[in-house]
């Protein structure tokens, strides 16, 4: 068997694949299915300082090869879930990941404050909107990358801090670099594209929101460009995700730099997605004499 393990800001994880936030709640319902023991990590549904309802519905469409969503961080609030689902996934012995989001850079200093030592790192969701802002995601423009980022950094002791960036914007490679300038101490992408699913014969949007978050198979090119190009950019770790559904997919994202990868959308069309994955990348490293993952990471050689 080959060494899958990987060490992510002082955190090691006994294999690369990690459940993305808000496909895998707090992992209880999946754990019924399979034991999760058998992943990397778990990135926690978003969680805000006060539990939220979420958007109105309907709230999920599906596209061609991608699902719209525009759940809006429906979230039982940061105590409920330190109370009631953070002994169970420490239990599982799997890194612990916790979203966290906000409306304010206030919330977000806030709720780190509240998790610093108790999970084994925090995952910053920057494209909420900025309600000082007009509405505009934090993660859009590089300087409230970097704004959010430092006051978030500011209010952690003990925790590595993960930023989560958005493909929304001119330059992703230079809002890491925002992030990593701001003291992140590594950065995950991609987030979801924004688009729309039109019902035709209503001729309205889909979903009640109108627009939603783009994700699934369809992305993976796309997210495995932008993973590459901030790889380049910065000297921090870099998760990558977006559209990845079989262990060929994760070994694309680890030959273009990625220290590990997230898998979201692909729970939903299969529950089975991640341990599959996991064994998925043992076959092939054994098939290709690859003794330890560190050894493919960012190996990729450009044509020309």
């Amino acid at each position: 068997m080959a060494d899958l393990r990987v060490n992510i800001c002082g955190v090691e994880l006994k294999n690369p694949v990690i459940a993305a936030s808000g496909t895998f709640g707090f992992g209880r319902e999946f754990d019924e299915i399979y034991d999760i023991s058998c992943l990397g990590g778990v990135s926690t549904k978003g969680l805000t300082l006060e539990p939220r309802p979420g958007n109105p519905t309907p709230r999920i469409a599906e596209g061609h090869g991608v699902i719209l969503n525009a759940v809006g961080l429906q979230n039982p609030g940061v105590e409920a879930f330190i109370r009631d689902d953070l002994a169970f996934l420490k239990g599982k012995g799997v890194a612990v990941i916790a979203n966290v989001a906000g409306k304010t850079i206030e919330d977000y200093a806030a709720i780190c404050a509240r998790l610093d030592g108790l999970v084994d790192m925090i995952e910053l969701n920057i494209s909420c909107p900025n309600v000082r802002c007009g509405g505009m995601a934090f993660g859009i423009r590089p300087e409230n990358v970097e704004e959010v980022t430092r006051a978030a950094k500011g209010a952690l002791k003990r925790t590595p801090l993960m930023v989560k960036l958005s493909p929304n914007v001119e330059n992703i490679a230079v809002n890491a670099l925002a992030a990593q300038s701001g003291g992140a101490d590594c950065v995950s992408l991609i987030n979801t594209l924004t688009g729309m699913v039109v019902d035709i014969e209503r001729r309205r949007p889909l979903i009640a929101n109108n627009t939603g978050g783009v994700s699934g198979a369809g992305i993976r090119p796309i997210a495995v460009r932008m993973t590459y190009e901030v790889c380049r950019a910065v000297s921090i770790p870099v998760i990558g995700m977006g559209g990845i559904t079989r262990a060929a997919d994760a070994l694309e994202f680890i030959i273009a730099g990625a220290a590990a990868v997230q898998v979201g959308t692909a729970n939903f069309t299969d529950t089975l997605a991640m341990p599959k994955i996991v064994e998925g990348l043992n076959e092939w490293m054994d098939a290709h004499g690859v003794k330890n993952i560190e050894e493919i990471r960012g190996t990729l050689v450009l044509n020309g």
